[in-house]
């Protein structure tokens, strides 16, 4: 049984760019954050509040095809990208096009909790997890989309 009670993580502000080795640097893609959640073949996407998006029912059917695993809890955003590969806000807000969901992180596997581990070494376990199956997973975010996803997305 997977945890109900996870938010997706937030992200930190700062006030001045900084320079670590001791920081993983992804860019924010303008989309809602998410958990998807995958259970016995069957999938959800939950919002930071704990509430099921209901509008992405699809996306997270599509998504539970793809990852075959007894259960698993991935962290990320559902976004809607340009012909470009850009994400498009106003795009997701209307629907004006298909969504996809770009994972970060993999919080849970077949009922292990994974947050103890580095966040390097579940970002590979998520990256050859989604590699096995028609989901693109390239470094450090993994894509999502039930066509083909754009290969210039940031």
């Amino acid at each position: 049984m997977l945890p109900r009670n996870l938010r997706p993580i937030r992200l930190s502000r700062r006030l001045e760019p900084f320079d670590s080795d001791q920081f993983i640097f992804e860019l924010k893609i303008d989309g809602f954050p998410a958990l998807a959640h995958f259970e016995s073949g069957e999938g959800q996407l939950i919002s930071r509040n704990g509430n099921v998006f209901r509008g992405f029912v699809d996306l997270a059917a599509w998504i539970a095809e793809d990852v075959h695993v007894e259960s698993a809890v991935l962290d990320g955003e559902i976004a809607c990208v340009d012909d470009a590969g850009r994400p498009v806000f106003r795009d997701l807000l209307f629907r004006r096009r298909q969504c996809v969901f770009i994972a970060f992180d993999l919080l849970y596997l077949n009922g292990k909790d994974l947050r103890t581990l580095p966040l390097i070494e579940r970002k590979a376990m998520l990256k050859k997890l989604l590699r096995r199956k028609r989901v693109t997973a390239e470094n450090p975010q993994a894509r999502h989309s039930r066509s083909t996803p754009p290969n210039n997305l940031p």
